[in-house]
């Protein structure tokens, strides 16, 4: 007689800032938080806790996007008042559900992710980019200046270095990590709150830096221009989001 082997359920563990958020969320459910009150700081929260700033803030987010708290530029995260029914306004399933899109990505593992790889793709595109590419690479740049959607000419000048690589691999890749960011609300909502008008001309100045050494043929200046762009990045990623009484 044949026994049938156990039927086991795939194990689906939880992001950590999805726990996070879950634990927020029913605080403000069950009206430890009322609506209008201010959570306490991004440093409390996170020591309370025990997680990351950088996990912590990716719940915040999250919330926010679920309806549950507001963000406000130099005061704070407040909760949110529900709707008539009581329940609190979310922006579609989709977003509750994976706030990050389908790859549920986090900003920061992004950033963490191109700072492995992009270095060396400029280095790539300072040795093997044609002539006529290098100066797409510079044109990409200047069009990013006083643009309506500088987020768009970010992406192009990301994949057009990509493209003076002459690696096809690289190609493909760096436009598969543009669409985990363009397709995620997180990183919809990051946008509207840290990316003001001096945060990209700083971006600017930190792309024609890179501009310089590609031009020069330069691949180790290159790579340490790109290091440091994507750096400076994921410090404004860690230190952008309001809280009025942290030092960030």
């Amino acid at each position: 007689m044949l026994i049938s082997p156990p039927v086991f359920e795939p194990v689906s563990v939880p992001r950590l800032y999805r726990v996070i958020a879950s634990q927020i969320k029913a605080k403000i459910e069950r009206g430890e938080f009322s609506p209008g009150t201010r959570l306490p700081s991004e440093r409390d929260l996170a020591d309370v806790l025990q997680v990351s700033r950088p996990t912590l803030r990716e719940a915040l987010i999250a919330l926010e996007i679920e309806g549950y708290v507001d963000v406000r530029v130099g005061s704070g995260v407040f909760v949110a008042n529900p709707r008539e029914d009581g329940n609190w306004r979310g922006d579609d399933a989709a977003a509750r559900s994976n706030p990050f899109g389908g790859a549920d990505v986090g900003p920061f593992e992004l950033i963490e992710a191109r700072l492995l790889i992009e270095p060396q793709i400029a280095a790539l595109a300072a040795k093997n980019g044609t002539d006529e590419q290098v100066l797409a690479i510079q044109a990409a740049a200047y069009a990013m200046a006083g643009a309506k959607a500088p987020s768009q000419n970010d992406r192009s000048f990301h994949e057009v270095i990509a493209q003076a690589s002459g690696n096809a691999a690289l190609m493909a890749l760096v436009s598969h990590l543009w669409a985990i960011h363009d397709n995620s609300p997180i990183f919809t909502r990051l946008d509207e709150h840290i990316a003001t008008e001096p945060v990209w001309q700083q971006a600017e100045l930190e792309h024609l830096g890179i501009v310089d050494a590609i031009l020069s043929r330069n691949p180790g200046r290159a790579q340490q221009a790109m290091h440091a762009h994507l750096t400076r990045i994921l410090d404004r990623l860690h230190r952008n989001l309001p809280d009025d009484d942290d030092d960030g």
